[in-house]
């Protein structure tokens, strides 16, 4: 009897226990999700939203127009994209006003493009999103712009850029510029830049592009040879952020340093959008929280 009394004890001991921890566990649970901090970022402005529901999940100047830098390339790559009977294997030769353009622009980054290489819309748009060629942006405005001239193509194609950006809804977007190099009227919102970028995403495309991190292609030269080129992403939230789909940098005097970005985790996808940040180091670190906040939200 004596050790059947030690055992119905040592049972009531376990149940009390267990009992124990689920009524601690009730009472911290809600506690736990209180701790919901919302972060602060160094930008000016942030956005970023579920992309599946188009739920806003974090924002600051979200709809302040801000000059966007390269992020404005996001446009040039989703009005190539949207040309009907588009052949992205269509060859295009290089200019030498690209080139001079790179030469003639301080802050224009460059796809390092040769002049009379031949090579293909697809190949062009890696060099517009991975190393941020304002080469590679013109020579595609030139590609997809109507008129005789280069410049009557070049006003085209941005006028092509607005006009997808009224379709789009995009009431706070505005641009003057292929690349981002504007002449004071290139802007949009963090809130803007994301709904574009979240269309852009729709484009198969352009997810395989800027979940690049390095590529090498081959230009066909003025000879006939072959040339490689080789890019890296700008974007340094691939292969240090896990689930990162991307998609573009920008920077620039009055731009400051701009990343807009997504990522998915467990069959959730966030998209979002920082202006204004105060160096490369913390756009990236800007991101990283703002994610990090949409997963949990």
């Amino acid at each position: 009897m004596k050790n059947g009394i030690k055992g119905i004890r040592r049972v009531s001991a376990v149940v009390v226990t267990a009992g124990a921890v689920l009524t601690a566990g009730a009472v911290t649970a809600p506690a736990q999700a209180a701790t919901l901090k919302t972060p602060t970022i160094a930008a000016k402005g942030g956005f970023v939203m579920n992309n599946g529901t188009g739920k806003s999940l974090f924002t600051k100047a979200a709809d302040t127009r801000r000059s966007t830098g390269s992020t404005t390339k996001i446009m040039t790559a989703r009005v190539v994209l949207g040309q009907p009977n588009l052949n992205l294997d269509s060859k295009v030769t290089v200019q030498k006003a690209y080139s001079d353009y790179i030469v003639d622009n301080n802050w224009a980054s460059s796809a390092r493009l040769i002049v009379g290489d031949k090579v293909t819309v697809r190949q062009l748009l890696y060099g517009l999103m991975l190393p941020s060629g304002c080469d590679a942006a013109y020579a595609l405005a030139d590609k997809f712009g109507s008129g005789s001239t280069r410049d009557a193509r070049v006003k085209s194609f941005i006028g092509k850029m607005n006009s997808t950006a009224k379709s789009l809804g995009l009431t706070n977007t505005h641009f003057d510029s292929f690349d981002g190099i504007g002449k004071g009227a290139n802007y949009s919102t963090p809130r803007d830049l994301t709904k574009l970028a979240s269309n852009a995403m729709k484009y198969s495309t352009f997810r395989t592009v800027v979940k690049t991190k390095s590529t090498t292609q081959k230009a066909t030269t003025k000879s006939g040879g072959y040339r490689n080129m080789s890019w890296t992403n700008t974007n340094a939230l691939l292969g240090s952020y896990s689930g990162t789909l991307g998609i573009k940098t920008g920077s620039g005097p009055e731009a400051k340093y701009c990343l807009v970005f997504a990522a998915t985790r467990g069959g959730k996808t966030v998209i979002g959008t920082v202006l204004a940040s105060s160096s490369v180091e913390n756009r990236t670190a800007d991101a990283k929280k703002l994610m990090d906040y949409g997963f949990k939200k």
